[in-house]
């Protein structure tokens, strides 16, 4: 696997250390199409969600998603023979057409300085150093790579691409987290079956993002679309269905192998410690992108179609969560079976089912899927930094039914909320799948 795919995250946050990144190899591809800036300024992107008090998963997806499709529509008329996404995608108007004879690295680089300070105007000084030092490096490197008037007519439409995708983005009921996402006021009195809070930080005495169910999405027709079933019928009666799944999770957990409690770890991805689940996703084609040396325009389209699908997979997950309102194993399991239980990971504050790494983990995987095939074989690297081994895959199936799994090895989620949904993120990735992105 190339350097370039792993070298050290923490390095992206220190601006004494920015010129370390620019100092090593570049991707195979970096000169003529802005495979390099695209590669340097994800990886940047990646410490940024990491960093970012707001950059919860839902809130990470939506900037995915919106950076994807602008990288998409800034190279149409520029490079691959792509088609635009307007018309498709809810919402969003023609983007203003590409000249001719542009420089899709330097589209690529006035995209980039244009969205992403946007989209992460609330990281801390130390992100805004290091956003304005890779912007400065990427000048830099790209000094003398085409004529004046042409380099200016190519940073201009790629700022005005991004201009129109960020006007676009502000609309969607999504651009303003308060209170780093939870509402002031604490949960209520509720029935046994529903959500309590499980932690004692105070913010967490409400749930994560209520509302997130009713940001504008898409491919699908609302939230609500791709909706599940109800869980089992709540329980405490021994032998019934709910007490079962619960007692399946307190059971596992008594009895992790080394291997299960690796990847329960391996999958986390907990805020402010990672870049997040649907940053995992991304960090995978990142290295795939690297490794097969894959043009920029075919990684615009699926950096698109993937922020698409981990975006309205958290819009419709959080959609039925709070539909459903259902219990943690966490409150459930101390309260009818064992109460000094303790799971391998720590329960996020908001209710349990569907599980939100299955729903997301499923439409990854089944637009990636749709696009590179089935039984693609790579390597995820996401957690080499963090002292976790590289984990091979033989599909990207493979991959998304590990990470659902690892819920309950945690003893995060009951079973129904981990098929369930992948099953909803299976629906959602057929959905994003018959977008058009190219010409025929």
């Amino acid at each position: 696997m190339p350097l370039t795919c792993r070298i050290n995250r923490r390095a992206l946050l220190g601006a004494a250390a920015m010129p370390l990144l620019f100092s090593l190899p570049r991707p195979a591809l970096a000169a003529p199409d802005g495979a390099a800036v695209l590669a340097d300024w994800y990886r940047l992107v990646l410490e940024l969600v990491r960093h970012t008090a707001t950059y919860s998963p839902p809130v990470a997806s939506r900037s995915f998603a919106y950076l994807g499709i602008t990288l998409h529509e800034a190279l149409v008329g520029v490079s691959g023979g792509l088609v635009s996404l307007a018309g498709q995608v809810q919402g969003l108007t023609p983007p203003p057409a590409a000249p001719a004879g542009l420089d899709a690295a330097f589209v690529l680089q006035g995209a980039f300085t244009t969205a992403v300070p946007a989209l992460f105007s609330r990281t801390g000084p130390t992100g805004q150093r290091a956003m304005a030092a890779m912007a400065a490096q990427q000048d830099k490197a790209l000094s003398g790579g085409a004529d004046a008037a042409t380099e200016a007519a190519s940073r201009a439409h790629g700022a005005a691409i991004a201009a129109h995708i960020l006007a676009w983005a502000e609309g969607d009921g999504g651009a303003e987290i308060e209170n780093m996402g939870f509402p002031m006021e604490a949960a209520k009195d509720k029935l046994p079956s529903q959500w309590v809070p499980t932690s004692k930080v105070a913010v967490q005495q409400a749930p994560l993002l209520p509302y997130w169910g009713t940001v504008r999405t898409f491919v699908l027709s609302s939230g609500a679309d791709c909706g599940l079933p109800p869980p089992p019928d709540y329980s405490e009666e021994p032998g019934s269905a709910f007490y079962n799944d619960a007692k399946e999770v307190y059971d596992t957990s008594r009895s992790l192998t080394d291997e299960q409690k690796l990847i329960a770890r391996f999958w986390s991805d907990d805020p402010m410690l990672s870049s997040t689940p649907p940053g995992h996703w991304i960090s995978i084609v990142l290295e795939i992108f690297a490794r097969d040396a894959t043009p920029v325009d075919r990684q615009a389209e699926v950096l698109a179609l993937l922020g698409i699908a981990v975006a309205d997979a958290f819009i419709a997950c959080w959609d039925a969560k709070f539909r459903y309102d259902l219990v943690r194993p966490l409150t459930y399991i101390r309260r009818v079976i064992d109460p000094k239980w303790e799971p391998l990971l720590n329960t996020p504050p908001f209710p349990e089912y569907p599980s939100g790494h299955s729903t997301q983990s499923g439409a990854a995987a089944g637009v990636l899927t749709a696009l590179f095939g089935e039984g693609f074989a790579f390597e995820d690297g996401a957690h080499a930094d963090d002292g976790l081994p590289v984990r091979p895959f033989t599909s990207f199936a493979e991959a998304a039914n590990e990470a659902a799994i690892s819920r309950l090895y945690g003893g995060i989620h009951f079973r129904a909320a981990i098929e369930q949904g992948l099953a909803q993120g299976a629906c959602i990735a057929a959905k994003v799948a018959q977008l058009k992105t190219r010409e025929a």
